[in-house]
């Protein structure tokens, strides 16, 4: 039997990988073969990402494999949404790209809304509203930097960036252009009405291609001789729900790791007033299906709690905290994960206990406290998400499938379980690679369907189950988040 394969370069706001992925018959195992740290660069009071030295680190991992003789067929990168790079004639780049933490688009939904009613902006893209997002960064730039888009001929969103790197072929990938809230999902294409409306530069915005793309055979100074680039599902949120092992339509999945993505998936765009207050996302997923979603802060909050309980020179484990907070007292504080102080950095514990202070509730009073605090909170958030989705889709969610590093989390996976009141099925973590490089299959002819790829998954990784506990407990305490989580 054929063995085809196939490398995935996924990255993440704390790391990269580059993955192997090999599919023999109607399974694909995974092998790890090159991991770095990420995250931003602080440069003169800005948050900035450093594409340049990401970049050598992949070629880093793509020469390991080229080093072991491996016929590899194509590659394909994923990244995070939003964040982007501009580029003018062969430079590399323009300028150093931004990262999405940085303060410069605060307030940016306000100055948006008085260019374009942001009723109009969620009619036009069906995206949820927050700043972060690729429209509110360009209108930053055109406000306070508008040489640099006035100098570009080109804007490529992250992964499609490194794709451009691989193969010298700039296209947006679908998945990816649909999280700029700039792209129409009932067009697809971009929104001429919001691009023109916002006087950018209409030149700079590539053309779209759907998810499993061929784009060109991959750069000679890869050393991958023989294999193509694919724009698999560019976005890794997208990559992570097409490897979700579900069957049936009662089930809803979380991306589970900085951030988490909760949502369900969908033939078309769903563009209701409830959907708008509620404010859910329609992001593209594999073959053009529709990712309704919430973008929830997810494990950012303990990763941050972490940065900011290491001393340089020690090390902590998320292993250590998990088990510190298991210990801990239960549903005695509580947070809503949605408020803005919680998606920006720094002194993250403070935040924690200030919120507390705030709303009448005990301060935890160590580690195990505080991480309980985040992830039950958490919990809840999924439960109020959830809650959301079934009243504006009429749609009853049975089970909910965690998928992502995050899924590693065996406290925060019980924790869903007991707050939702739904079987909770966790895995697999590494469901990014796992999309990526399947779409890459299905884009050579090696796979016929998106239905044949979930087949293979389910045949290729275990997944674990959570039972909902303690019903009286956490209805209790969903009734307290309520209160102050409008």
């Amino acid at each position: 039997m054929n063995v085809h394969h196939y490398i995935a370069c996924d990255l993440g706001a704390e790391s990269g990988r580059v993955m192997l992925g090999s599919l023999e018959g109607e399974r694909v195992t995974l092998e790890e073969i090159h991991r770095f740290s990420n995250g931003p660069v602080s440069v003169f009071g800005s948050l900035r990402w450093d594409v340049l030295r990401i970049f050598d680190e992949l070629k880093t991992g793509l020469g390991k494999i080229a080093a072991r003789g491996i016929e590899v067929e194509s590659l394909s990168c994923d990244s995070w949404g939003v964040d982007y790079v501009l580029l003018r004639g062969n430079e590399p780049m323009l300028t150093v790209p931004y990262h999405y933490r940085d303060a410069r688009t605060d307030g940016g939904l306000e100055r948006a809304n008085a260019v374009i009613p942001l009723d109009t902006i969620f009619a036009e893209t069906g995206i949820q509203f927050m700043t972060i997002n690729t429209l509110y960064q360009l209108h930053a730039d055109q406000a306070q930097r508008s040489w640099v888009l006035k100098s570009a001929d080109r804007f490529l969103t992250i992964g499609d960036y490194f794709n451009h790197l691989f193969s010298g072929v700039s296209r947006c990938e679908e998945s990816l252009a649909s999280t700029t809230q700039l792209y129409n999902p009932r067009k697809h294409k971009w929104s001429k009405k919001l691009i023109r409306g916002f006087r950018f530069p209409k030149a700079i915005f590539p053309e779209v291609v759907p998810s499993g793309t061929v784009l060109g055979p991959a750069l000679p100074e890869l050393g991958l001789a023989g294999a193509k680039v694919v724009a698999s599902c560019s976005h890794d949120t997208g990559a992570a729900v097409a490897a979700v092992p579900a069957e049936g339509r009662d089930w809803a999945y979380i991306s589970s790791g900085t951030w988490s993505l909760l949502g369900i998936e969908s033939k078309k765009p769903i563009l209701t007033d409830k959907a708008r207050q509620y404010n859910f996302t329609n992001e593209v997923g594999c073959g053009g299906s529709i990712r309704f979603l919430k973008n929830i802060v997810g494990l950012w909050v303990v990763q941050e709690c972490k940065r900011a309980w290491t001393k340089p020179g020690e090390s902590m484990s998320y292993e250590s905290l998990s088990e510190a907070a298991a210990q801990a007292p239960g549903l005695r504080a509580l947070i809503r994960p949605s408020d803005p102080r919680f998606v920006k950095p720094g002194n993250m514990p403070g935040k924690i206990a200030d919120f507390c202070r705030e709303t009448g509730q005990p301060v935890p009073g160590d580690a195990g406290g505080t991480i309980r605090c985040a992830l039950e909170s958490l919990a809840l958030q999924y439960r109020q998400t959830l809650d959301q989705i079934e009243d504006i889709t009429g749609r009853k969610i049975m089970k909910l499938h965690i998928v992502g590093g995050g899924s590693r989390n065996k406290l925060l996976n019980q924790f869903a379980a007991n707050a939702t009141g739904r079987t909770v099925m966790a895995g697999p973590i590494e469901a990014t690679a796992a999309g990526n490089v399947l779409i890459q299959a299905i884009a050579l002819g090696h796979l016929p369907s998106h239905e044949a790829l979930r087949h293979v998954v389910r045949n290729s990784f275990e997944v674990e189950t959570y039972k909902p506990a303690d019903a009286e407990l956490w209805q209790q305490a969903y009734e307290r988040f309520q209160g102050f989580s409008k």
